[in-house]
């Protein structure tokens, strides 16, 4: 089975994280993004993915390769300049002869895909939709169904008195090849405004695929945080690399943990890190590899990048500091703080709550 993955966007409202990183390359539990969703993918038996790339695509045509070492068989695909969801995947047309699956390349859920193609198939759909719900889905655009699912309209961002439902597009999509032929060649052309209003235009059947199952997208600092915090917590189903030491304690080899710190999990920590003595990391928190925390630092509900030093005495809470940066002793990291690459934050400082500091060698 095949899937096209959409991972060409900028990820600017996820910035400074994804100013040196593309978005689908952050890491989750020390992982790119992407490979969490590559892997969610073949347990579903989709094992031919074609990835449609515009910002930045060297680093992940370096890390994924041919996708042979994930077991499944990855194709790369540049834009020269974006195309728009349906656009990209116009311009991989020639690949795609039969029903395939479309993913927005910044979500992450657990959606039952096998089951979403058996009801795609059952209602002879040209187009299915996965639907989530949402609390607030004025700041969405939500799809409209019938008591079969069939998709009457949709409806952008309604004001609070125009809600008739929380069901909002959940970027997961099954398409028939033969709706490519309504998608133009070579422009910039979307499925949420150009194509899915274009088929219930025409009358073709169109279908929403509604499921309760874990959902975000990472768009954010704030979601890409909480999604950590509800992968550590247990709210959807994620195995751990590294040695269980403790209880909701996973560390990577090559560590060293001083025998007198402190670890309450859930926590995972990367390969080759060092824990100093009276440091203390309370979950839910990722350090990543080759990190080292200095003496009686605290980290609580943090999620630390590779190639990170805290100095003595630290404090961070409940914010992302991303790779290659360098915080100095007793300084305060607060609360929805996020710190770009390649910084070095000096002895003493104390970065307020909701923080964004650019990368270093940015402009």
């Amino acid at each position: 089975m095949k899937a096209v993955i959409l991972v060409g966007g900028e990820g600017t409202r996820l910035r400074p994280l994804t100013y040196n990183t593309p978005k689908s390359m952050v890491p989750i539990m020390n992982r790119p993004f992407l490979e969490h969703m590559i892997g969610y993918l073949k347990e579903h038996g989709i094992d031919d993915i074609i990835l449609t790339l515009c910002y930045l695509p060297d680093p992940i045509q370096r890390y994924f390769g041919d996708g042979s070492k994930l077991g499944v068989r990855l194709s790369h695909v540049v834009e020269e300049c974006p195309l728009g969801t349906a656009g990209a995947v116009k311009n991989v047309e020639e690949c795609l002869n039969e029903t395939f699956f479309v993913f927005n390349g910044d979500i992450f859920t657990d959606i039952d895909l096998t089951a979403m193609m058996e009801f795609h198939r059952q209602r002879g759909s040209k187009v299915s939709i996965a639907l989530t719900p949402v609390d607030n889905p004025t700041i969405y655009g939500v799809v409209e169904t019938d008591a079969g699912g069939r998709v009457q309209r949709f409806i952008e961002k309604p004001s609070p008195d125009a809600v008739t439902t929380n069901m909002i597009n959940a970027g997961a999509y099954i398409v028939e090849p033969e709706v490519l032929s309504y998608i133009p060649r070579g422009q910039n052309f979307t499925f949420e405004q150009g194509l899915f209003p274009l088929l219930l235009e025409r009358g073709d059947p169109v279908y929403g695929y509604q499921s309760d199952a874990y959902w975000i997208d990472i768009g954010t600092p704030e979601k890409y945080l909480k999604l950590h915090h509800d992968v550590l917590m247990g709210k959807v189903k994620k195995s751990f690399h590294g040695e269980r030491l403790g209880e909701g304690i996973w560390v990577e080899g090559g560590c060293d943990i001083h025998h007198r710190a402190e670890l309450e999990g859930p926590i995972v920590i990367g390969r080759d890190s060092v824990i100093g003595s009276r440091a203390r990391l309370k979950g839910p928190a990722v350090i990543g590899r080759y990190c080292t925390i200095g003496t009686g630092s605290f980290i609580e509900g943090a999620i630390v990048w590779q190639n990170t030093r805290l100095g003595r005495g630290v404090l961070l809470k409940n914010c992302v500091v991303a790779e290659n940066v360098v915080i100095g002793d007793r300084c305060q990291v607060a609360e929805g703080c996020v710190l770009g690459g390649n910084l070095i934050i000096g002895p003493g400082e104390s970065l307020p709550q909701g923080t964004k500091l650019w990368p270093q060698n940015s402009a």
